[in-house]
C-alpha cells in the first residue's frame, strides 16, 4: 500500500518510520499541504494521509478518484477540511483518529488558563532581562470561579477532574450530558446560563455548519464582563472580529486560543522573515490579554504514538476490508 503523506513533518517522519516495522505500507513523506496546486503529487499512490490544513475539497477529492485513490487517512479527529458529501459519492472511505489523546489538548488548555491569568510568559522574559517588578502580573485565585465546559466529549471529559483539583466549580453544556460527569458534580445548563456566570469558558467542540462562529458577538455579549475564552478546538468556532470587538471593548479579558480560523496558510510554517498578510491576525496578537499557540495542544509523545499505531491500523484495515466503524467518518 502506498501512500503519499501530505503536511509532514520531522517529527512526523520520524514517529511514522519507528512505528512501521514490517507493515506492508510504504509511506511517501510530502512537506507541503494537499491542495488543488499540490494534488498531482498523489499519482501513483493507493491513498492519502492528511492532517488538520490539508484542503480535500470537492475538486482535490474529484481529482485524488481520478488518479485511483480511495483511501483517505485522517491523523487527526476533526474532518471539516473534507467535502464528506463528495467522498461519499466518490465512494471514498474516509478514516480518522477519534481519541489519540484527550488528556494533551486537556491540559493544554489548562496551560493556556494558568498562563494568561498568572501571566508566567510575561514574567519569564521580564526576569530574563534582569527586571523584578511585579506591575502587570496580578491574577486571580481559580480556586471556587466558575469554568463553563462547552463540549463534554473525551477531551472535556480530560478536563473536568484537573479542573475539580483546583476547587473550581463546573458547568457544562452538552445535547448528551454525561450521567457520571454529573454525579462528579458537574452542573450541565444552556448555553445563556453557562454564558451568564462563566469566569473561565473552554470550548471542546467539533466545527461543523452548526457550530461555525458559535461565539459571535451575541454570545460574547451573553458573557460576563472579563471573561476568559479559550479555544483548543477548531478555530471556525470564534468570530474572529468579533472577538476582537470584545477584547477592544473590555467585554473580553483574557483569550486563549491555539487554533485560528485561517491558520492553514501561518500554521506549521516558519513565517519569521516574511510579512504576515492576515491583518485579522495582526490585530489580534497585538492585545497583551491575548495568548496563541499554533495548533500544539495534541503535540506529546504518547499523542503522537497514538496518532501513528491508529493511522497505520487503519490503513491496514482497509487494505484487509476490516474497517473500524467507530474511526470511519461516514457523511450523515
Amino acid at each position: 500500500m502506498r501512500i503519499a503523506f501530505f503536511s509532514a513533518t520531522k517529527t512526523d517522519k520520524r514517529v511514522f518510520q519507528a512505528h512501521l516495522q514490517s507493515l506492508p505500507i510504504e509511506l511517501t513523506f510530502f512537506d507541503e499541504h494537499l491542495s488543488e496546486r499540490t494534488v498531482p503529487l498523489a499519482q501513483g499512490f493507493d491513498g492519502v494521509c492528511v492532517f488538520v490544513n490539508d484542503l480535500l475539497s470537492g475538486g482535490v477529492l474529484e481529482q485524488l478518484a481520478e488518479y485511483g485513490i480511495h483511501l483517505i487517512a485522517l491523523r487527526c479527529a476533526g474532518f471539516n477540511n473534507v467535502d464528506m458529501q463528495m467522498a461519499q459519492r466518490l465512494k471514498m472511505t474516509v478514516l480518522r483518529v477519534p481519541a489519540y489523546s484527550p488528556m494533551a489538548v486537556a491540559e493544554h488548555a489548562v496551560a493556556l488558563m494558568l498562563t494568561l491569568n498568572r501571566k508566567t510568559h510575561k514574567a519569564y522574559n521580564r526576569v530574563r532581562d534582569g527586571n523584578f517588578t511585579l506591575e502587570g502580573l496580578l491574577g486571580f485565585d481559580l480556586c471556587h470561579k466558575t469554568v463553563g465546559i462547552i463540549g463534554t466529549g473525551r477531551i472535556g471529559q480530560q478536563l473536568v477532574p484537573i479542573l475539580k483539583g483546583f476547587g473550581m466549580h463546573i458547568l457544562a453544556y452538552d445535547p448528551y450530558p454525561n450521567n457520571l460527569l454529573e454525579q462528579a458534580g458537574v452542573q450541565y445548563v444552556e448555553l445563556d446560563e453557562l454564558y451568564a456566570k462563566a469566569d473561565i469558558i473552554s470550548l471542546h467542540v467539533p466545527l461543523t455548519s452548526s457550530s461555525k462562529h458559535m461565539i459571535d458577538a451575541e454570545a460574547l455579549d451573553k458573557m460576563k464582563d472579563g471573561v476568559m475564552l479559550i479555544n483548543t478546538s477548531r478555530g471556525g468556532l470564534l468570530d474572529t472580529e468579533a472577538v476582537i470587538a470584545a477584547l477592544k471593548s473590555r467585554k473580553l479579558g483574557y483569550l486563549g486560543i491555539d487554533v485560528y480560523e485561517q491558520e492553514d496558510n501561518l500554521f506549521f510554517e516558519d513565517h519569521s522573515e516574511e510579512i504576515i498578510e492576515d491583518d485579522i491576525f495582526e490585530r489580534l496578537v497585538t492585545f497583551p490579554n491575548v495568548l496563541v499557540t499554533a495548533h500544539q495542544a495534541f503535540f506529546t509523545q504518547e499523542a503522537l504514538s497514538n496518532i501513528a499505531e491508529t493511522t497505520l491500523a487503519n490503513i491496514m484495515d482497509f487494505v484487509e476490508d476490516n474497517i473500524k466503524t467507530c474511526n470511519q467518518v461516514v457523511c450523515e
